[in-house]
């Protein structure tokens, strides 16, 4: 069971929600903005089961009553019968709401798509008729939209009578990265809360509680800057041990490229890919795409790659800076000393394009192939 009470680095999230389960006069939908593996999907989760709770009413002190320090956030008796459903995963109104249900669509037309939106099938069958259906356990409904921003167009229209006057005891949260990715309508109808990214501190603790080497898990606290989500995802993979070979390869790629590195970076991506394939067969039940996860596999490369730069340009410019790359000093020196910031400037919006490529649909052997030829021979930015 979790609470708000348990939500690490969002104080100032936290203070509003607590406010928002003491007011009588409370919000019917809530827009959670911020970066992925910050907590708002372990909010609205919390939340959500506060809100099924009938044991977890708290003190009302009004929505705009001035307090010298915020309360206690009411919390879930985690014992009662609508506790237990809700950590079974078996809450009758408890919805959440996500692309990836479109395969549990009555329309076998619509299970036969590749969703790569949110799109307005599974916001009708999965929000929209349910939200107009009595509760079954008489303490109202919540949903909880994941990856709102992902939601098209026609299915965001389809909800904003909804968001605006919804049936009575309905909550709706949704779970945004920012708030100008979704139509500027959905966001004026729902409350907005805003999560930052967590201090480095607090995911380096968490990790070495979780047992992660400390070297590594400041390292993690750094790369993932603020999602404690994606830092305890990729610590558990073996893209620590990959980097410590991958960046003296960089620091020393020879002029004109490397083609051997290509094919390691490549084959590096591939091993990354199916292990995303195989997270979300075992989160989800889904089958992702090869190709998707190649992508994403790659993103996470090129991102790794760039901090080695970042960190090169922070040590030839003389900033004070924490290093991403710390535990690997050497190597950034050695870039540090061998290119101008300038150049590294450079390099850095060439591996932005490169990413856009392979969303492109661009071969990512080629892609690779010219990562090295860049990285090997810098040219002269502009910011």
């Amino acid at each position: 069971m979790s609470s708000l009470s348990d939500i690490l680095g969002q104080p100032r999230a936290v203070e509003q929600l607590t406010r928002y389960l003491t007011s009588d006069r409370r919000h019917h939908a809530m827009l959670f903005v911020g970066p992925e593996g910050v907590g708002r999907r372990t909010a609205a989760e919390a939340l959500a089961q506060t809100l099924l709770c009938p044991n977890s009413d708290g003190p009302d002190i009004g929505p705009l009553v001035a307090v010298e320090e915020t309360p206690d956030p009411p919390a879930p008796c985690g014992e009662c019968e609508d506790c237990r459903l809700f950590l079974a995963g078996s809450h009758p109104d408890y919805h959440p709401v996500y692309k990836e249900l479109a395969r549990y669509h009555s329309d076998a037309q619509v299970r036969s798509r590749v969703m790569q939106d949110l799109g307005i099938p599974v916001i009708r069958q999965f929000l929209l008729a349910p939200s107009s259906q009595a509760p079954t356990r008489n303490r109202g409904k919540v949903f909880v939209v994941r990856e709102a921003q992902l939601m098209s167009v026609p299915a965001q229209n389809a909800m904003l009578k909804t968001l605006e006057e919804p049936p009575e005891g309905v909550t709706i949260i949704l779970l945004a990265l920012r708030p100008e990715l979704m139509l500027p309508t959905t966001v004026s109808r729902c409350a907005m809360v805003r999560f930052g990214p967590l201090p480095a501190q607090v995911i380096e603790e968490r990790l070495i509680a979780d047992g992660v080497d400390p070297e590594q898990a400041s390292f993690w606290a750094r790369f993932t800057e603020g999602s404690l989500g994606r830092a305890m995802k990729l610590s558990g993979g073996e893209l620590y041990e990959l980097k410590q070979t991958l960046l003296p390869a960089l620091a020393e790629v020879p002029q004109g490229g490397d083609g051997e590195l290509a094919e390691t970076l490549a084959k590096m991506a591939d091993e990354l890919a199916e292990g995303i394939v195989a997270e979300v067969k075992q989160a989800e039940g889904a089958s992702l795409s090869k190709s998707l996860a190649t992508r994403q596999a790659s993103g996470t490369m090129l991102k790794l790659i760039a901090s080695l730069y970042v960190d090169a340009m922070h040590v030839g410019s003389g900033a004070q800076h924490d290093l991403v790359h710390a535990d690997q000093p050497m190597s950034v020196e050695h870039v540090a000393q061998r290119f101008e910031p300038s150049q590294l400037a450079g390099l850095l919006g060439q591996l932005s394009r490169f990413e856009q490529m392979l969303w492109q649909n661009v071969n990512p052997k080629l892609v690779w192939d010219n990562v090295v030829i860049a990285c090997s021979t810098p040219r002269e930015g502009d910011f």
